[in-house]
């Protein structure tokens, strides 16, 4: 009875001291919460991977959500940092400060067996306001035009709006909203009569790249301007950043980071 009441005691010693020891162990790691634009989130997640590496006692957490999201988070503190993929207005502006890490492009795209591949400005704001609803007024096929675009909130549909749609003009109210990237260029793949606006870090074959007023996106045409539909990356914490955030911020910014950003097709701030 002694021996087994013995062993029982060891037991829960050693569990106790295991459940200490992964405390004691979680507790000396550095939290960085990161969440906003979906279209900022690769290269984040990216650059967090790379960061982690060489610094092994903290741990970079990054979400999507939105720009809109983003901003709001940080601002209430509930985040370190927050990622736009848009310019904040004013009022967002507040106390927050703003790191550009990159430039990127956003690209309209189609299936890939339309035969439309430039447009003009006008012909995408036409296009997106719904005065014009059939390809064949765009020397394509006789079929209507399905517009896809992002969510309220979204920093892609914001800069978009803004570079494109003149302010009194509105998206058409029958335009099939997605909430992410992502699943824009799904939906155009699927749907021959589709169009809609993605990430340059996005773009994959299965939907064809736009040219815009006779351009081309690139990561040089971007870094030349004249591919002119393009937006910065944004990082923003509630004031001054500290700590292991500063130190990821900075290192985002250095040579290194930047290097990670040009790998994931964004046009780094050093070029």
């Amino acid at each position: 009875m002694n021996l087994k009441y013995g062993l029982g005691v060891i037991l829960i010693l050693i569990i106790a001291f295991a459940v200490y020891n992964t405390i004691s162990t979680e507790n000396k790691y550095e939290r960085i919460d990161v969440a906003g634009s979906t279209s900022v989130q690769p290269v984040a997640e990216a650059l967090a991977q790379e960061y982690m590496k060489t610094h092994p006692k903290v741990k970079v957490n990054v979400q999507g959500g939105g720009s809109g999201l983003g901003i709001r988070s940080v601002s209430q503190g509930i985040i370190a940092i927050g990622t736009s993929s848009k310019e904040l207005s004013a009022e967002e502006k507040g106390s927050l400060k703003e790191y550009v890490i990159g430039k990127e492009g956003i690209v309209v795209a189609v299936n890939l067996q339309n035969s439309v591949d430039d447009l003009s400005k006008e012909e995408l704001r036409a296009i997106f306001t719904g005065k014009i609803n059939n390809w064949k007024e765009l020397g394509g096929p006789d079929a209507p035009i399905n517009v896809v675009v992002r969510e309220d909130g979204s920093g892609t549909r914001k800069a978009f709006e803004d570079l494109i749609m003149k302010k009194t003009d509105k998206v058409k109210s029958d335009a099939i909203v997605q909430t992410s990237t992502e699943s824009i260029k799904l939906a155009v793949e699927q749907d021959p009569n589709a169009i809609g606006y993605i990430s340059l870090a996005h773009m994959s074959s299965n939907v064809k790249a736009v040219k815009l007023e006779g351009v081309y996106p690139s990561l040089e045409t971007i870094l030349d301007g004249t591919y002119e539909l393009q937006r910065p990356f944004l990082f923003l914490t509630k004031g001054e950043p500290y700590g292991a955030a500063k130190d990821f911020i900075d290192w985002c910014l250095s040579p290194e980071g930047q290097k990670i950003v040009e790998e994931e097709k964004i046009v780094p701030i050093t070029s």
